[in-house]
């Protein structure tokens, strides 16, 4: 398949740029029935047979801005920290910096340019990375959000459950859940339980290639412990229904049962799920709209149906839902 396959027409201002004024305020698209529901309304939608599968990850600071020796302005995105005191970043300046070069980010903060991994750069910093970060970082919105992060963000660009830190990015499916309503879902008797995908900026990077099977995906870290993998069985044995909170969920689920069965993992994943895909653990999928040809998308056609998924997407642009990491999800089952 062609990249241009998954395009579809979004106008400009249903780009979401902030947040419903609460987390469960926002719409919920029924796609199986071209439903249109409130998010508020998404227990209905379970059985206490089903289990919910959350990816605990926690957005980090990541964004830093300061300057080259020189002067010139550089704005730094960490995608991985690699130890307490080295990262792999992504930089953007006037001029890429030189291996062994300083960089500034505040009079105390030194980082040094150590070498050029593909993309990526490798820095040291003088101080402990988390403090440094938790200090003078900014919450890492998306390129589509056309503003500065401000105090709300740090709040809401985090899932309520986030836990294990790690993520540039946050899995944006689980931004729409309280801890009302997550109460309200174990009241119910529907299971509940967390994988850790440390979500990178590379979910962002656009396809550069025409003929989708000529990408080469990005790589994430993931964790999917024995406990899930005992719950996803007994679920699926039961007759129940493995609900994927985001196509993170997805990924990190899907890597466990490379095998046709789901098994504890630890380590990366460069999982890349297209159209023909055969799913192994996931039987219903709550997402949020995701971009025009990206990689996210094309995961979701796989699950959903080509076709299925684009008229979803034509139907809620019609309908004037709001799209990307603050806007409005959809349920497909």
């Amino acid at each position: 398949m062609q990249r241009t396959d998954f395009s579809f027409y979004l106008p400009e201002d249903l780009i979401a740029q902030y947040p419903t004024e609460s987390r469960t305020a926002s719409r919920l698209l029924y796609v199986n029935q071209l439903r249109n529901l409130q998010f508020i309304d998404f227990p209905n939608l379970l059985t206490p047979k089903d289990l919910l599968v959350f990816n605990d990850t926690k957005v980090i600071p990541a964004r830093l801005f300061g300057n080259k020796a020189s002067g010139g302005k550089v704005e730094i995105l960490v995608e991985r920290i690699l130890s307490d005191n080295k990262a792999l970043v992504q930089i953007r300046a006037s001029k890429a910096p030189k291996p062994d070069s300083k960089l500034y980010l505040e009079p105390d903060v030194e980082v040094t340019v150590l070498q050029r991994v593909g993309n990526f750069f490798e820095l040291q910093f003088n101080d402990p990375i988390y403090a440094t970060l938790e200090r003078i970082g900014h919450i890492p919105l998306p390129p589509y959000i056309k503003r500065v992060d401000i105090k709300s963000d740090i709040n809401r660009y985090q899932t309520v459950y986030a836990q294990q830190q790690g993520a540039v990015a946050a899995p944006t499916a689980g931004l729409h859940f309280d801890q009302a309503m997550l109460d309200n879902i174990e009241a119910m008797g529907v299971k509940t339980t967390f994988i850790t995908l440390h979500v990178g900026a590379g979910t962002f990077t656009p396809m550069r290639v025409n003929d989708i099977s000529q990408h080469v995906m990005h790589s994430e870290y993931l964790e999917v412990s024995p406990h899930v993998c005992e719950l996803v069985m007994e679920t699926r044995n039961n007759g129940g229904r493995v609900i994927a909170i985001g196509t993170t969920s997805v990924r990190a689920l899907e890597t466990a049962s490379s095998s046709g069965t789901i098994e504890p993992y630890t380590g990366e994943t460069s999982l890349f799920i297209t159209p023909g895909y055969k799913f192994n653990s996931v039987d219903a999928l709550l997402t949020n709209f995701h971009l025009p040809e990206s990689t996210l998308l094309m995961l979701v056609c796989a699950f959903a149906g080509h076709s299925k998924t684009l008229n979803a997407y034509q139907y809620a642009v019609e309908q004037k839902y709001r799209f990307f990491s603050y806007g409005d999800a959809m349920f497909i089952d």
